[in-house]
């Protein structure tokens, strides 16, 4: 399923890609766009609860997810201290009988973190220009890799007869390059989640319909 990642989910950058996104959407219609996540949350976990996965094999995906075992579980439970609802839902899956598996490679996470990182971390605004204007050019490049890793993990892990579950960010790829005997069900459909997006960081006026259209999308049970 596509999903809008919070502040919290975004780890120790999240305080600092929280705070350019209010200077340019400002702080009412970022206030109203935190709201619709934390209710967008709140229907995604009713949904699940509601999920009947007794005695059915399950397996859990999750983008940004590069362990599994112990580290993998220390990974969730930090997402849940640090108020991430996305963890918290991932959580309650295991403790129903879901296998939460490893989704990617470190090493390729790593380069697309670092690549923002550097972004929002540089002082120097002309420096910051040219390391935007790096990652801008080379987000693609990193999206394409991880969602190769993501789809081949999900074709070499998930059986025939199992069900499996991805958390996913709207502006990744993977539906395409899954197997074609995988059914895929969305819970939101990814182009609505895609167009949020880009509205809510629009300044445009004459879009503020379509985005309070979304916005009740994204919290209809």
């Amino acid at each position: 399923m596509p999903i809008i990642h919070s502040s919290t989910d975004m780890g120790s950058l999240g305080k600092e890609l929280e705070h350019v996104n209010v200077s340019r959407a400002g702080i009412d219609k970022w206030q109203k766009h935190t709201n619709t996540v934390n209710d967008f949350w709140k229907t995604i976990e009713s949904y699940f609860e509601k999920l009947d996965i007794k005695n059915k094999a399950v397996k859990v995906y999750q983008d940004g997810m590069f362990a599994d075992g112990k580290m993998a579980m220390t990974i969730i439970n930090e997402g849940i201290k640090s108020g991430s609802k996305n963890s918290e839902i991932i959580l309650k899956l295991i403790n129903r009988g879901a296998i939460l598996i490893k989704t990617e490679d470190f090493k390729i996470v790593k380069e697309e973190y670092d690549g923002f990182q550097s972004v929002l971390k540089s002082k120097n605004n002309f420096h910051k220009l040219l390391l935007l204007l790096r990652y801008k050019i080379l987000k693609p490049v990193f999206l394409f890799r991880r969602d190769k890793f993501i789809a081949r993990t999900i074709a070499e892990t998930l059986g025939a007869d199992e069900t499996g579950i991805l958390f996913i960010g709207a502006f990744h790829n993977i539906i395409k390059k899954l197997p074609k005997d995988i059914i895929v069900v969305q819970l939101k459909e990814i182009a609505k989640i895609r167009k949020y997006q880009k509205l809510i960081q629009s300044n445009s006026k004459k879009k503020s319909h379509q985005l309070e259209l979304l916005m009740k999308y994204f919290i209809k049970k």
